[in-house]
């Protein structure tokens, strides 16, 4: 929780949710505004526990009013890559399978240290041997041939051989998915609505191919709407894999999936 602090992108939004308005916040020293932000994390954050998110979100709009900024939703975003990240470095840890991670800065592969503290705050992809041959996971990456952003590409590559050719060779994907870490129900059905279309435009982008790569939806709230929709794609073969990401079992069993292709 107090990684949240070393996020840039969301400091604004920070103190915002700690009740300093965009006025205030120029008068501000640097100290100033960490302790701000510190104090909202120890008087608040933490007392939610796995709330958090939905509380920080609350905090914000109290100052704010009913304008949710990009920011904040880049908070609940960026959670939820960390907390699969995590997830899907013990499950490869557990395999005792050796691991190159990316620095999202840098664009440089690594060897994943044995004290991996913080590394999902930098990340923004894994590697590693699978029985089946080398995978590489990335996030966030453009895919050409579906033309829209895919939050999760897993490809049939090593880290060394990963490159503009591997991400433009549809016969390259094992896997693509969609990660929605909203917690607040009642944009559920929004951010499923958004990561349904992204999912069926990839289904159908590859069948023209007469390509079918796994594909996957992990989200933090969903409803039972929702819930229905996604058994639905299921059984048509649309959708191969789906998880709650608040549900340890649905994580474990989703990140030894993705680590297993």
């Amino acid at each position: 929780m107090h990684d949240l602090i070393k996020i840039a992108e969301i400091q604004t939004a920070l103190l915002t949710a700690a009740g300093v308005s965009d006025k205030a916040t120029n008068h501000l020293k640097d100290s100033d505004k960490r302790e701000a932000v510190s104090g909202l994390i120890k008087n608040f954050l933490e007392p939610a526990g796995a709330n958090f998110v939905e509380e920080l979100v609350f905090r914000f709009l109290l100052t704010r009013g009913d304008t949710l900024g990009g920011s904040m939703r880049n908070v609940g975003g960026f959670m939820a890559q960390k907390k699969l990240t995590r997830a899907i470095l013990a499950c490869l840890k557990l395999a005792g399978k050796k691991c190159h991670w990316l620095h999202a800065d840098t664009k440089a592969w690594a060897e994943l240290p044995e004290d991996d503290t913080d590394v999902e705050l930098s990340l923004r992809g894994l590697s590693w041997n699978a029985a089946q041959g080398p995978r590489t996971l990335l996030y966030n990456v453009t895919v050409p041939l579906v033309k829209n952003n895919v939050d999760l590409s897993l490809f049939n590559c090593s880290f060394t051989e990963m490159n503009r050719e591997i991400i433009n060779t549809p016969s390259k994907y094992i896997a693509l998915g969609e990660l929605k870490g909203g917690i607040d129900p009642a944009g559920a059905d929004e951010h499923w609505k958004t990561a349904r279309t992204a999912l069926n435009r990839i289904y159908e982008a590859f069948a023209k191919q007469k390509l079918k790569p796994h594909t996957f939806f992990i989200g933090a709230a969903i409803e039972t709407k929702m819930a229905g929709e996604i058994w639905n794609m299921l059984k048509q073969g649309s959708l191969e894999n789906a998880a709650n990401l608040t549900d340890e079992d649905h994580i474990s069993s989703i990140t030894s999936w993705i680590c297993t292709r």
